[in-house]
C-alpha cells in the first residue's frame, strides 16, 4: 500500500512538472513574442518563468533518482558479488537520502527568512523560490527509503525505461 502511494506521488510530480513546463513555453513565447511583435515586453514572465524552472527541474530530479535516469557510473559495482553490491548500493542511497534531508534543513531557514517579501512583478512570496528545494529534499529522502526498503527484502524495483530498446517497439 505504501509503495503504491510513493508510485502515485512520483506520477504527480511528473504531471505537475509537465504542466509547469508547459506554461515556462507558453510564458517564454508569450514574452518573445510582447517584445518583438508588439514592442511591449511583458515584464512579469520572466520572473514567472524562473520560478517555473524551479518548479520544473528541482522534482524532476528527485523522481530521476527513483526511477535511475540521473547519471550514475556501475562500473564498480559490475565487479562485485551480490552481497557487497547490495552493500555499496544501500550505502550510496543512504548518503543520497542525508542530502535530502539536508536540503530540507537548509533550505527551510531560506523559505521562512525570505516569506515576507515579495518577488517583484509577481507579488507572491519571495520565499516560493526556495519551497521546491524543501518539496525535492522530501522526495529524495521518500523515494530513497523505498529503495533501500527493496534493496534489502530482495524485490527488484522496476527497471527504468530501456531506451535503447525504443526502435523495438
Amino acid at each position: 500500500m505504501y509503495w503504491k502511494a510513493v508510485d502515485h506521488i512520483a506520477r504527480a510530480v511528473v504531471g505537475i512538472s509537465s504542466v509547469a513546463l508547459v506554461l515556462l513555453v507558453v510564458f517564454t513565447g508569450w514574452q518573445v513574442w510582447g517584445r518583438y511583435v508588439l514592442n511591449d515586453t511583458p515584464t512579469w514572465t520572466e520572473k514567472a518563468a524562473l520560478l517555473l524552472v524551479l518548479i520544473v527541474c528541482l522534482p524532476m530530479a528527485a523522481v530521476g533518482l527513483r526511477e535511475n535516469f540521473h547519471l550514475g557510473i556501475d562500473y564498480l559495482t559490475d565487479y562485485l558479488g551480490p552481497k557487497a553490491r547490495r552493500i555499496l548500493k544501500t550505502a550510496n542511497t543512504v548518503v543520497l537520502g542525508f542530502f535530502g534531508v539536508a536540503m530540507m534543513v537548509e533550505s527551510w531557514p531560506l523559505v521562512v527568512g525570505t516569506w515576507g517579501r515579495d518577488i517583484p512583478l509577481l507579488g507572491l512570496p519571495q520565499g516560493l523560490q526556495y519551497a521546491p528545494l524543501i518539496l525535492t529534499g522530501g522526495l529524495i529522502v521518500l523515494f530513497m527509503v523505498e529503495r533501500v526498503w527493496f534493496l534489502w527484502m530482495g524485490d527488484e524495483m522496476d527497471p527504468p525505461l530501456d531506451v535503447s530498446r525504443l526502435g523495438d517497439i
